[in-house]
């Protein structure tokens, strides 16, 4: 009897973990079909390198630099990156990795799944990165740190290591992909505009027509050489005035008489 409950609940298992491995190999993210490779990478959030999901990244690097990418999510969507950077060479001692996300606002966002910060000793030929983002909603507090529709940006750094490896050479392999798309959600309302930071720096926004002061000196009206009542221009001079009666009565109210 024991035998046989033994070996129906070994049966249920074994159908249970064969249900789930090809869920498990359908949620890993795996580049689109055709997809053109990306084989560069931004160095700030102003340059960073824009990929869309399913776009392979590979490029060329060295040990120290901050690399950039940046990528397109609307609502519904929960996105999955994995960055495997590999060691040409040895090092001379263990380092520290990370991979962070932003979205549009730069607002750092929370990993519910994944290696974000792992920790590779000298002799590793590559150490594997991943993070797992929250669903992206269509609306929320102006005071919570919720994913938004918009732009979100990826950094990969290190943020531990032994000076003399800074500058040794690396591969950087990444790819962002999208697990689900559940659509939009019934929040309680709908961003007006996805949050796309402004990369343009230096661009002038709104610029008023310069004045052309050729115009103004044609003007010829007296009014315009007048100062202003409020100018200091004024109130000097009537301070001056001021002072000049002063001086005069005084000398009046303190000279002697002139003896006849």
């Amino acid at each position: 009897m024991r035998t046989a409950l033994f070996r129906s609940t070994a049966t249920l298992l074994a159908a249970g973990v064969a249900t789930l491995l090809p869920a498990a190999a359908v949620a890993a993210p795996t580049p689109s079909p055709g997809a053109t490779p990306v084989n560069r990478a931004g160095t700030s959030f102003l340059t960073a390198t824009p990929i869309t999901a399913g776009q392979p990244v590979r490029v060329d690097a060295s040990i120290g630099d901050h690399l950039y990418w940046s990528f397109p999510a609307t609502a519904g969507q929960v996105h999955e990156i994995n960055a495997t950077v590999t060691f040409p060479k040895g090092r001379s001692g263990a380092s520290t990795w990370t991979v962070d996300v932003f979205d549009g606002l730069r607002r750092r966002q929370a990993c519910t799944a994944g290696a974000q910060t792992p920790t590779v000793d000298a002799k590793a030929s590559n150490v594997v990165l991943g993070c797992t983002l929250r669903e992206v909603r269509s609306w929320a507090e102006p005071w919570s740190a919720d994913p938004l529709p918009g732009t979100y940006v990826v950094r990969l750094s290190v943020i531990e290591l032994p000076e003399p490896d800074l500058g040794a050479p690396i591969d950087v392999d990444l790819l962002v992909g999208t697990i689900a798309d559940r659509g939009a959600s019934a929040d309680d309302g709908e961003l007006a505009a996805p949050l796309v930071p402004n990369t343009k720096a230096g661009t002038v926004l709104n610029a008023v027509p310069p004045v052309d002061a050729d115009a103004d000196d044609e003007s010829g009206s007296l009014a315009a050489w007048l100062p202003d009542l409020g100018s200091r221009w004024v109130w000097t001079g009537i301070g001056g005035v001021l002072a000049a009666v002063a001086g005069v009565v005084g000398f009046a109210v303190t000279r002697r008489p002139r003896r006849p």
